[in-house]
């Protein structure tokens, strides 16, 4: 008589009972435990344990910009217009590539190959950056790689969009250089509506699997809608918010001083790999200089965000308060009057000193 292979050999002075056979198929799941289903091509299911053990033989992440970016990271740095994202990314790319930290922040993953994706300069305002008077350039590293887009390039037939094309010769740099650090000068570039969440979410998956396909470290810059001065930087000031912000490692902004307009000052926003550092209550302020041939953010000192913070005198705020009484009386809700004025519906609460509405 034959036995199945998988279930020992009960004598007959053995009782099958349903202790034994529970038992014995415990014992067939955790060996399978491993095992990849053939059937299920979405998930990869492992014991808990498993996953940590297989955790414990990568090695743990190390700081490149301090507690800010860690090493295999999706980070986002987002900022208003004009206030140096641009600048501040190149010098981050450069100190990493020479493998000397940047003001007070740790770089501790060694140097990197830099692959910098620029999409806002030409080539002469880059050189103009990094130059005096176009003749003294600086010295970047062979490890520091700059991309820019050839206006003369056109789309293959075997692409369905211009952003399909893009994200492919992306991939394709970053296999031939070699590059362990993408930083790119930004997000809009990808996709033409970042703001959107159905456009949002394809970009953050991309990057996120062409992350972990190559073993990346990813900086990438983004905008902040039109915001109000007055209040701190939240996570809900970077455009696409939630989408982006939902699918990124780690972020942080760069904010205006309303105390002194050459002030800027950093400000962590999401972490995962460490505890919140920069926050509120220790910002980092910079001036930017051009000491010779490159410009920088140059590190001052730590301070409060709320010192920093625009606080409207006497006259502002009697003129807004004006305007949104006599949006009020016309029937607009807060929400809408905040649309209109261009401030945030919590602020017109205060301004109007009525609890604020549920919408």
């Amino acid at each position: 008589m034959s036995h199945p292979q998988n279930f020992p050999l009960i004598s007959g002075q053995q009782a099958i009972n349903a202790g034994s056979i529970r038992r014995e198929l415990d014992r067939l799941l955790q060996s399978n435990a491993a095992q990849p289903d053939q059937g299920n091509q979405l998930f990869r299911l492992r014991s808990a344990s498993d996953w940590m053990e297989q955790a414990s033989k990568r090695p743990i992440p190390k700081m490149l910009f301090g507690e800010l970016w860690f090493q295999g990271e999706q980070c986002i740095m987002f900022a208003d217009s004009n206030l140096g994202k641009s600048i501040l990314a190149v010098q981050v790319g450069d100190s990493i590539s020479r493998n000397e930290p940047l003001g007070p922040f740790r770089l501790e993953a060694g140097q990197q190959r830099i692959l910098y994706f620029d999409f806002e300069l030409a080539d002469k305002q880059f050189e103009a950056r990094y130059s005096s008077n176009y003749i003294h350039h600086y010295p970047f590293t062979h490890d520091f790689l700059r991309a820019e887009l050839d206006p003369m390039a056109d789309v293959p037939k075997d692409f369905g969009t211009f952003e399909d094309f893009l994200n492919h010769q992306l991939e394709n740099l970053v296999v031939t250089t070699g590059a362990t650090v993408l930083i790119i000068d930004n997000l809009t570039y990808l996709r033409s509506e970042t703001e959107r969440a159905k456009d949002a979410l394809p970009l953050m998956k991309h990057l996120k699997a062409l992350k972990t396909k190559h073993n990346l470290s990813i900086l990438a810059l983004a905008h902040t809608p039109k915001r109000d001065p007055a209040l701190p930087i939240t996570r809900n000031d970077l455009q696409g918010s939630k989408m982006l912000m939902n699918f990124c490692d780690s972020a942080f902004a760069i904010g205006e001083s309303a105390k002194d307009n050459t002030i800027r000052y950093i400000k962590q926003i999401k972490q995962r790999n460490t505890e919140e550092i920069y926050g509120a209550g220790n910002i980092c302020l910079f001036t930017i200089t051009k000491p010779y041939n490159f410009l920088q953010y140059e590190f001052m000192a730590y301070g409060r965000e709320w010192e920093h913070l625009r606080q409207p005198d006497d006259v502002d705020r009697e003129a807004l308060k004006t305007q949104a009484t006599e949006l009020k009386a016309q029937g607009k809700s807060l929400r809408e009057i905040a649309t209109e004025m261009g401030i945030t519906h919590t602020r017109v609460a205060r301004l109007l000193k009525v609890k604020e509405e549920s919408q």
